[in-house]
């Protein structure tokens, strides 16, 4: 935190001063009452003293006045604040193997549930689309703000939802670029900031490269966060026989780290929503410097409040 007017914090010397002369006016008040030395006759007039509690309201004003000398000095601090046009792309693996139940009930169910709390916890205001992909990837949602077509397209993800088999993670890229590019007129020339988070549990097997996929990401300034999801001991049933589907994130890993994102593993659906709820906190921000003042006047105003209120309670009287 740093202050745009910092000369006007001498002024907290006037509120220690105010704070030594209640202390010494206090002070002598003490030694007068040690004067009157028939204590018997003093318990009969003044049986009751407040205590404590005739130094809270003189203590919350000057903690008033230090507040509203603080928020005089024009208090800065870097605040995150959402980025205009932020558009988030959230790519879902598909295939057959996401109906591998090690994680439960399938991981493509946990997948889904992890996905609607993360739109939820994304701003409104943010861009947000949805893409699917298997042996190919398509559009299910264009970005944009309206959420509950949103959570209407997540829950429509199902296996063979693009009706090709297999794996294409440079498809389910280079598809979510295409949506971004395609979000306003301005796109084209001015584009928005951007992300794409891709959920997968396994490596390409089909479509473009991932490499390559991966490079015309970072030449449109947009980095892949990347989630591999499931466990060794993932099987599905295939021709009537168990087949095996470890989740891989060999290729996934080389995504994030060649586009700038961040690679995450999960094996459960509390890791899943997790790591959802870390890329969320990260995406669509940028940091500026703002002015704090009203946090300390309306801290402030409060403790005036209080003052008040307990010098009307206990004195019947405004400090």
């Amino acid at each position: 935190m740093t202050w745009e007017s910092p000369g006007r914090l001498w002024l907290l010397l006037g509120m220690v001063g105010l704070a030594a002369y209640y202390l010494v006016m206090q002070r002598r008040r003490s030694r007068y009452v040690a004067r009157y030395t028939n204590l018997r006759l003093l318990d009969r007039v003044a049986p009751h003293r407040p205590g404590w509690r005739r130094h809270l309201p003189a203590g919350l004003f000057l903690m008033m006045l230090a507040l509203l000398v603080l928020g005089f000095a024009r208090p800065t601090a870097e605040v995150r604040v959402p980025k205009e046009r932020a558009t988030v792309m959230i790519a879902v693996d598909v295939s057959t193997s996401m109906l591998s139940t090690d994680v439960g009930p399938n991981r493509l169910s946990a997948a889904k549930a992890a996905a609607h709390d993360f739109a939820d916890a994304l701003p409104d205001s943010f861009n947000v689309g949805l893409v699917a992909f298997a042996g190919s990837a398509a559009v299910l949602i264009p970005p944009g703000t309206d959420r509950a077509a949103l959570h209407a397209g997540i829950q429509r993800l199902g296996e063979g939802s693009t009706g090709v088999p297999g794996t294409a993670i440079g498809d389910a890229i280079d598809t979510s670029l295409q949506a971004v590019k395609a979000l306003d007129a301005a796109a084209a020339k001015d584009p928005p900031p951007a992300r794409i988070v891709l959920l997968s549990d396994g490596a390409n097997t089909a479509g473009l490269d991932p490499m390559e996929a991966s490079t015309r990401a970072v030449a449109a300034k947009v980095p892949v966060h990347t989630i591999v999801f499931g466990t060794a001991e993932g099987t599905v049933e295939f021709g009537g026989r168990a087949v095996q589907v470890p989740a891989d994130g060999q290729t996934l890993q080389a995504v994030a780290k060649q586009t700038g994102g961040e690679f995450h593993e999960a094996a459960t659906t509390r890791e899943l929503r997790g790591v959802y709820g870390s890329i969320g906190t990260s995406v669509g921000y940028r940091t500026e410097r703002q002015d704090i003042s009203a946090r300390f006047i309306g801290c402030g105003l409060l403790a005036a409040m209080a003052a008040a209120t307990g010098s009307m309670i206990w004195f019947r009287r405004v400090p």
